[in-house]
């Protein structure tokens, strides 16, 4: 009899860590890397790099090559899986090396997160910047604060007793020369708290101060404080007109509720989102979304928020990838130091990282689906952002209706919404993004611009050219938001076409348009990475189709249209640095081939940049063929803000959409077969509060609002009928 092999204890481990990884469900290719993972790729990084402090900036999923997540992702449609090869899980790091000298190199690597190896380095150029991280944002004021040179700059202002300071750090905007290696510089925004009060969530932006503060982020030192221009119309660039007390011309304008003269009106009622069956949608594991006939997964990274990936609808490709790739916020004040005043939202601090913590029937109403964010902290270690996108449903009115005017009869269907949305805030300012999906193929992309206007100090009783005066002593200047959103399509197909068509009067003539009415419709084929612009007066739009798949019905390319917002785009002058930072603003739209790894419309680093090096403009300027390939389309819109009155303290939201929609993708309307069902909680109004209707049976979980909904009608003496709806059988409506 043969002995029984000796097994190792080293062995043993092996074997129970096999099985332990074995057992473990793969995360998906495009899930976000969880905190183990995170981990995984610190200690690989710090073991790649001894001898030099490790200051971590973000460590992100490497998105694998197209090339190879294709193929996973055509097998995953055909549930094939078992036969095909996982991309490698990778991730990427962005960090500084500390040398012992305090010198700095901003280093970037790639790390094989499985493996635990690093499969490539780069030292990057000394003239680009890291984006900003939260110890430099938390360290600012301490450093100004403390500073001999602002602490004298502050006492030449005559400030109330015991004045609280409050700063907003800043990205300290365009390094002027191209050629010179600059240092890496934060400026500051100053304020003071309402000093009757000095509460703490009071609006400071009520009381600027006419300073800037500029620290030396290496040193940790404010190496000067810029003096602020404060006069009006008639005092050009002067400096040093403001009075002796500076705030002693301003007042509170207050937002927070306790704060609030008045207080808040008293006659709002509730107005409740209820589901009680439940959500329509389902989610499946991290990432993967269902609902109606959409299928796609959400992503989420520091840079970009959340995005949207291998999207089909009714099991047919229309998106690889969407995503929100920049923003820019230049402001229009010539003098000096506002020219620097310009904010890549995106690629100097992350919008991922500034997202918002989501509050339950706050920032979405109805039955809510949260996504984590996982990033890292400066130690590289991994953190958990907490709800920092949510997902929910919406009616948005009426989706289609039509009405036989010889019967009477109509037919109506609500428009639902599924909505993938996340909030940042960056100093002053709140962007809320958004993906809508209806229910008929179309993809709305939404922004919307709230929160506070940057404000900054006026003499009193002056008004300015290059703002609106919106508190005593507060100058709100215009500025521009400037989006980019980045759209990678698989119109049924990973190979597409885009197509320009506009519609143009026909001359009038007996041969070819006899009465005058005719126009045509003309198609140009764009065959070279590029751009162009809209043009509402031709009604330009874009169409990206599949040349290979006709629909059956026209005879045309199956495909989407996108038809550009004409917004106005950037004013600054083309050769000024601000406009050298953005170039992707200079053009509604660009359409390039697609490359790996170019996910930015300004380039990766916009941080103290001069100029946009490898963004949309230089992809496109390759001058590629984009013709039946894999190509990327980028759409530049923007908000141009001159300041009223009403966006101070607090501005309503400004909102902005751009509409993807299917165009001849389908055989007929897609949405023919949504439910005409009619909403059995709406009732009739009259003198008095509620009156007859049908109102559905308020579920048990909501039974003190049914309560409280039936003593309204005893008290007010109003009938109504409550009728019991069940999950099926309700009455259709107009049918």
């Amino acid at each position: 009899m043969r002995p029984e092999p000796r097994i190792s204890v080293t062995q043993t481990k092996v074997s129970e860590k096999l099985n332990l990884f074995l057992s473990t469900p793969q995360p998906h290719p495009l899930d976000q890397l969880s905190v183990d993972e995170v981990n995984k790729t610190r200690n690989v990084i710090l073991r790649s790099h001894p001898g030099v402090s490790i200051a971590f900036r973000t460590i992100s999923l490497e998105e694998p090559r197209k090339s190879a997540l294709v193929l996973f992702l055509q097998a995953e449609h055909k549930g094939e899986l078992s036969r095909t090869k996982r991309p490698p899980r990778r991730a990427r790091v962005l960090f500084e090396a500390i040398a012992r000298d305090r010198s700095v190199e901003l280093r970037e690597s790639v790390v094989d997160v499985v493996a635990g190896e690093e499969n490539s380095h780069e030292v990057i150029d000394k003239k680009h910047h890291a984006p900003l991280n939260a110890e430099e944002i938390a360290m600012f004021p301490d450093v100004a604060l403390a500073s001999p040179l602002f602490k004298k700059a502050l006492a030449e202002l005559s400030l109330p007793p015991n004045t609280v300071i409050v700063i907003d750090p800043w990205m300290y905007g365009g390094w002027e020369n191209p050629d010179e290696n600059s240092p890496r510089y934060m400026q500051g925004l100053v304020y003071a708290r309402d000093p009757k009060t000095n509460n703490p969530d009071s609006n400071h932006y009520a009381f600027p101060l006419p300073l800037i503060p500029v620290m030396d982020v290496v040193k940790r030192e404010i190496v000067r404080v810029d003096q602020l221009a404060t006069g009006g119309r008639d005092d050009g660039f002067e400096y040093g007109t403001g009075p002796k007390e500076a705030l002693a011309h301003c007042k509170p304008c207050e937002y927070i509720p306790e704060l609030i003269p008045g207080g808040l009106r008293q006659d709002l009622k509730p107005l409740n989102v209820v589901q009680p069956y439940g959500p329509s949608f389902t989610v499946t594991g991290n990432s993967l979304v269902e609902w109606q006939k959409w299928r796609f997964r959400v992503g989420f990274n520091p840079r970009e928020g959340a995005t949207i990936h291998d999207l089909w609808y009714d099991g047919r490709s229309v998106l690889y990838r969407l995503s929100f790739s920049e923003m820019s916020v230049p402001y229009g004040d010539p003098r000096a130091p506002f020219h620097r005043k310009q904010a890549f939202d995106f690629g100097d601090g992350g919008a991922g990282r500034a997202s918002n913590n989501l509050e339950l029937g706050c920032d979405c109403l109805g039955l809510i689906k949260y996504f984590d964010g996982v990033m890292n902290d400066i130690h590289g270690k991994g953190v958990v952002s907490r709800n920092v996108v949510c997902m929910h449903e919406q009616d948005d009115g009426i989706l289609w209706k039509h009405t036989n005017y010889r019967t009477g009869r109509a037919v109506v269907t609500r428009n639902r919404k599924l909505i993938i949305q996340f909030i940042i805030t960056l100093a002053n300012y709140e962007y809320i993004f958004a993906y809508h999906f209806d229910q008929a193929g179309g993809i709305t992309i939404e922004t919307r611009a709230t929160g506070v206007v940057s404000t900054v100090p006026i003499d009193p009783g002056k008004t300015s050219s290059w703002g609106n005066v919106v508190s005593p002593g507060v100058l709100a200047q215009n500025h521009q938001h400037l989006f980019c959103v980045r759209i990678d399509p698989a119109i049924d197909g990973y190979k597409n076409t885009i197509i320009q068509e506009e519609s143009h009067p026909l001359p009038y003539s007996p041969e070819i348009n006899p009465y005058g009415n005719g126009y045509e419709v003309k198609q140009t084929i764009l065959k070279t990475s590029g751009f162009a612009d809209a043009a509402p007066q031709s009604g330009r739009v874009f169409k990206i189709v599949n040349q290979k798949v006709r629909n059956p019905i026209s005879g045309r390319p199956v495909g989407y249209k996108l038809a550009p917002s004409p917004t106005q785009l950037v004013l600054a002058h083309p050769e000024s640095i601000m406009a050298k930072r953005m170039a992707y603003a200079s053009h509604h739209l660009w359409v390039t081939k697609y490359h790996d790894n170019e996910f930015w419309a300004a380039g990766q680093f916009t941080n103290q940049s001069s100029a946009e090096y490898g963004g949309v403009k230089d992809m496109a300027d390759r001058k590629e063929n984009i013709e039946n390939e894999d190509v990327v389309l980028w759409h530049s819109f923007g908000l141009t803000h001159n300041p009223r009155v009403e966006d101070f303290p607090v501005m309503p939201v400004e909102t902005h959409q751009i509409q993807l929609k299917p165009a001849d993708f389908f055989t007929k309307n897609p949405a023919i077969d949504v439910p005409s069902a009619k909403n059995q909680t709406s009732i009739l109004y009259k003198k008095g509060g509620l009156v007859s209707g049908f109102v559905a049976e308020v579920p048990q979980t909501h039974e003190s609002d049914r309560r409280k909904a039936m003593l309204h009608v005893e008290e007010t003496g109003v009938e109504v009928l409550i009728q019991q709806t069940q999950q099926q059988g309700i009455k259709a409506c107009c049918m």
